[in-house]
């Protein structure tokens, strides 16, 4: 079994996966108020709202649990309509050595790959947040149908 790990998952958004794109990026900010249960707080610590180079910080109840995220963007791609987080900081790398979020959208759906090292064999795959990053598209969708 590999230390190195990649999770693909999908789901069929009825708004549309443009404005969910949308969302994540020109009002990444809002996320906190759309699904307030899960997102505590979204920071721009440096540069401006989700630009190539800018850092973010998440403050978030994943399981349970108040975690903390701190992402670089490394990419947006305005036509696949996708951005690519890199984790520089947080509880992600307590058990993971790198591990990088991609966020794409199409008509209908919405799909997250993960991207990630494990410190050890031992390490779970982040299925359970790949199923919170699902939740909460879950919630932006039931917003956007409002």
């Amino acid at each position: 079994m590999g230390l190195k790990g990649k999770l693909i998952a999908s789901v069929e958004v009825k708004c549309g996966g443009h404005l969910i794109h949308d969302i994540f990026h020109t009002n990444t900010h809002h996320i906190s108020n759309i699904s307030p249960g899960k997102v505590h707080k979204v920071d721009i610590d440096e540069g401006e709202i989700v630009k190539v180079g800018s850092i973010v910080s998440w403050k978030y109840n994943d399981d349970g649990n108040d975690k903390i995220c701190k992402q670089v963007i490394e990419a947006v791609d305005h036509q696949k309509k996708s951005i690519t987080w890199k984790v520089i900081g947080g509880d992600l790398l307590e058990l993971y050595n790198s591990f990088t979020m991609i966020s794409s959208h199409d008509h209908q759906w919405t799909t997250w790959t993960f991207v990630y090292e494990k410190k050890t064999e031992d390490t779970p795959d982040p299925l359970v947040f790949l199923g919170y990053a699902l939740r909460v598209t879950r919630d932006i969708e039931g917003h956007l149908l409002k």
